[in-house]
């Protein structure tokens, strides 16, 4: 009886002890790809593949008070397994074409503080507009559609409100993207981007967003270069073992000048020992005049008179992953296939079938996910765990 009792003492002592009492906690992750890639979709008409390592990232959760005030950080070490960028046909953005840019070492550094219907996030991070970054969802290879649908690596500044199935984020943020992985936001230009992100969660593992953001010279540190109009709205479903999500996004630049479309539908399966996953995309990018002798790069800064036309890349992605665990270690052998197919949109002097010697073409990328500690969260999401979201399970 006395045991009894001191038991149920010690769960109500555990519920009332108000958050300032609580014990600061903190949760960690790292994990990397080693990964073989080749492709035909190659400047010059080429066959092209490399032995790389991608996506090696630490991560830091940390909590306080009850969890109303925390850290979410992540570094990212490409700086130094892919300084030359990831064979990837079709990704372009920060100077790189046809290759995965590296990201900066700082990838998020996020303080967040707030509740159950409201918070506020400051520090160098995503910004509340479309979807999550490719890096926490199915598939390796990153889609075309990454910089028409994320904001990444900015300096910024949220708030968030949640009434009922409804959540609402606004931020500013500096418009210039990183010019290299070691780089910070350019702080003398804090502020003169915003977004807004609208979440709706009617229905349980089922979340519709749309978002909208003004991004000024994106492209151009100096802020002299096209500013950047950006629309997204998508659906995502995550429920036991299916996950699925359909976006669409919209980027005007140059006052409308140039227009950029993106449709992209993906799904996964997880079954006891494989994940099947499947990606559909079609999206739109600026072909951008490319460095003499370097034809992976972009000239920078960019102006609007850089920009020779418009590819449209269909692609459609298919791979399997196998779930491993030895010990502590999670590991994740993957193969992944892409078949690819390239247009040019309205005019512009850019022809790809010249440029790559073929109009269609294919990519492989077999290799391996190594985890440990913590799975890769839902980057581009700082909103509180029990405000409705569902969690993305990445090894």
């Amino acid at each position: 009886m006395i045991g009894r009792t001191a038991v149920v003492l010690a769960i109500g002592a555990a519920v009332t002890t108000p958050a300032y009492a609580q014990r600061p906690s903190a949760d960690w992750g790292a994990r990397a790809i080693p990964a073989f890639g080749t492709t035909t979709v190659v400047p010059g008409g080429r066959t092209l593949g490399e032995v790389r390592i991608v996506q090696p990232i630490a991560m830091l959760h940390a909590r306080a008070l009850g969890g109303r005030l925390r850290l979410v950080a992540a570094a990212n070490f490409e700086n130094y397994t892919i300084p030359n960028g990831e064979l990837a046909p079709g990704n372009w953005g920060e100077s790189f074409a046809d290759r995965r840019h590296p990201h900066t070492i700082v990838h998020e550094l996020m303080l967040i503080g707030g509740g159950r219907r409201y918070f506020v996030a400051a520090g160098k991070g995503f910004v509340p507009f479309g979807t999550d970054d490719p890096m926490s969802r199915p598939a390796v290879i990153f889609p075309v559609n990454h910089h028409l649908s994320q904001i990444l690596e900015r300096a910024v500044a949220m708030a968030a409100v949640r009434a009922g199935p409804a959540r609402l984020e606004g931020a500013v943020f500096n418009g210039d993207e990183p010019i290299s992985p070691g780089s910070w936001p350019a702080w003398d230009r804090f502020g003169d981007s915003w977004a807004v992100r609208l979440t709706m969660t009617l229905v349980p593992g089922l979340e519709t967003q749309t978002s909208y953001a003004w991004v000024h010279s994106p492209e151009n540190r100096p802020g002299a270069g096209p500013d950047d109009r950006k629309a997204s709205v998508s659906t995502r479903y995550e429920r036991g073992p299916w996950y699925g999500e359909v976006e669409w996004a919209r980027t005007a630049t140059a006052d409308g000048f140039f227009v950029y479309h993106s449709v992209l539908a993906e799904a996964a399966l997880t079954l006891p020992r494989h994940r099947p996953y499947l990606r559909l995309e079609r999206s739109d990018r600026p072909e951008e005049e490319r460095v003499f002798a370097r034809p992976f790069r972009t000239r920078r800064p960019l102006f609007e008179n850089s920009i020779l036309g418009i590819t449209r890349w269909s692609i459609v992605t298919l791979g399997d992953a196998l779930d491993l665990r030895l010990g502590r270690l999670r590991y994740a052998p993957f193969v992944e296939g892409s078949w690819i197919g390239i247009a040019p949109v309205g005019g512009g002097v850019f022809d790809p079938a010249t440029f790559y010697g073929r109009a269609r073409g294919a990519a492989v990328t077999v290799g391996i996910r190594l985890a440990t500690g913590m799975g890769v969260h839902r980057m581009g999401r700082y909103v509180p765990a029990d405000w409705a979201q569902t969690p993305m399970q990445m090894p």
